[in-house]
């Protein structure tokens, strides 16, 4: 098939959208389909389409839709999606869910988020992770802990850095902050955080490699997110082997399980500041974690993303 692959993340963003695109396009190509990767459609013939973003890809899922009403149209529901637009901006946003075929969720919980009448359309592709890690080799002179996300609201980025405000005297820990600022005040908001915090250092955007040496290097990961769709860097780290301590938020859940214990409600400064201290000094907690997530990693394998789209489009014809 010819598909065209839509995402509102220009073809040289960072951002996660644009990644997802790319992979998926790779994992498309390996199918035998003819992929062609677009910020909008642009009108071209094509036999089905994928739009990443219902609310954000919204005009090309609805012009496709008209132009073909019997080609298989697939929708990937991102966080905005499903826990922001489908509140904000609705009439939009069920719109594109309407003109889907089916609807593709990247955590368990996903459908659980959407109207019951859409959720049989729901089908999981968990995001995989080509590399696992190279081998964990945390420092033994500091307790550092990584974030890995750029900063924007959604993300709260910040908590880590709040949490290892009050720790006490005698911890060792450190939060390294990996992630490009949206705009010049989160990047001013970084800066304070670190000029009145010593714990907390925010290394800006960073390659990917030096991505990969945070997970080698680091002890556990925090994601603080108010909302997530699916982060990738959660299947990272858990193929990584890197313990992760992440917001109780459905997005997290589904992709650690629910009964992760290393989790805490949203903006909840203390409790995670808890779960700091407890990772830093009760080895067997970070063991815990790390077992638990070993037992979720062929979730994120890439034969197994392939299957999924492979099954997936084919119950489409």
């Amino acid at each position: 098939m010819r598909i065209i692959l839509v995402t509102p993340a220009g073809p040289r963003s960072r951002f996660g959208n644009r990644i997802t695109a790319r992979r998926w396009a790779a994992v498309l190509r390996s199918l035998g389909h003819r992929v062609a990767v677009q910020t909008a459609w642009d009108g071209a013939a094509a036999d089905a389409l994928i739009a990443l973003h219902a609310w954000r890809s919204a005009a090309s899922i609805q012009r496709f839709r008209d132009r073909f009403p019997t080609r298989p149209l697939i929708v990937a529901l991102t966080g905005t999606d499903i826990y922001g637009f489908l509140h904000t901006e609705p009439e939009t946003t069920r719109r594109s869910l309407e003109c889907a075929d089916l609807l593709v969720g990247l955590h368990d919980l996903a459908g659980e988020a959407l109207p019951p009448e859409f959720r049989a359309r729901v089908r999981v592709v968990h995001q995989s992770v080509a590399v696992g890690s190279g081998g964990r080799r945390p420092s033994k002179r500091t307790f550092d802990v990584s974030v890995v996300g750029h900063l924007r609201r959604e993300k709260d980025p910040l908590r880590a850095a709040f949490a290892a405000r009050e720790l006490p005297a005698e911890s060792r820990l450190r939060v390294l902050h990996a992630g490009g600022a949206r705009d010049p005040d989160w990047a001013a908001a970084a800066r304070r955080e670190m000029a009145r915090n010593p714990r907390y250092r925010w290394l800006g955007e960073v390659p990917a490699s030096r991505v990969r040496r945070l997970y080698e290097r680091t002890h556990a990961m925090v994601i603080s997110s108010r909302t997530e769709g699916g982060a990738n860097v959660v299947s990272e780290a858990v193929v990584a082997g890197l313990p992760v301590i992440a917001s109780r938020i459905p997005g997290n859940v589904g992709l650690l399980g629910p009964d992760h214990p290393g989790t805490f409600p949203p903006e909840d400064t203390g409790a995670l500041r808890g779960l700091l201290v407890r990772a830093e000094t009760d080895p067997g907690f970070l063991g815990d974690l790390a077992r638990r997530q070993a037992a979720r990693a062929a979730l994120f394998a890439p034969e197994r993303e392939r299957e999924a789209w492979e099954r997936l489009l084919g119950e489409l014809g």
